[in-house]
């Protein structure tokens, strides 16, 4: 009797945990972003890392390339190493973990190739199934910050 008990806590333990993996990982997938004016100009793939950690790299751009058919480049990052790699590929979402009881993934940081900067962020679904990413400077509750809306799709854009 006192294995069955056992066996039994067990199994439930391990169903919770993988209630919590899944919803954890709910956010992994390509979404669509949008420029300020609303126009769909990249895709960002959201993945978990080794570390258990979420990232998410840009996988798709409207505009590619300049007018001069050269790549896009992170032209206007403050550190001069950096500024020759390019767009296409960059990490714009780094260190976001799960937490269980906001049910949103914090304590990571968006960085917009658009300014240069980085800042604070939180990532968290919304009733309509978008993706809100709220980036932000300080504390998220102060209001210096800016929120946009991503679409999940189903495959990368060609």
């Amino acid at each position: 009797m006192k294995k069955v008990i056992i066996f039994a806590a067990l199994a439930m333990m391990l169903t919770v945990a993988a209630e919590v993996k899944a919803q954890a990982d709910k956010v992994v997938g390509i979404y669509l972003a949008n420029d300020d004016e609303g126009n769909a100009n990249s895709q960002v793939k959201i993945f978990k890392a080794a570390n258990g950690k979420y990232y998410g790299e840009i996988v798709w751009l409207d505009e590619p390339t300049n007018e001069d058919g050269t790549a896009k480049i992170d032209d206007k990052n403050p550190d001069p190493k950096l500024q020759n790699r390019k767009i296409m590929g960059m990490k714009i979402l780094n260190d976001f973990s799960y937490d269980k009881g906001s049910d949103e993934w914090s304590g990571g940081t968006i960085y917009s190739p658009k300014t240069g900067k980085t800042y604070k962020a939180y990532l968290k679904f919304e009733n309509d199934g978008k993706l809100k990413i709220r980036g932000y400077i300080g504390s998220s509750w102060m209001g210096l910050g800016k929120t946009v809306y991503w679409v999940k799709e189903k495959e990368i854009r060609k």
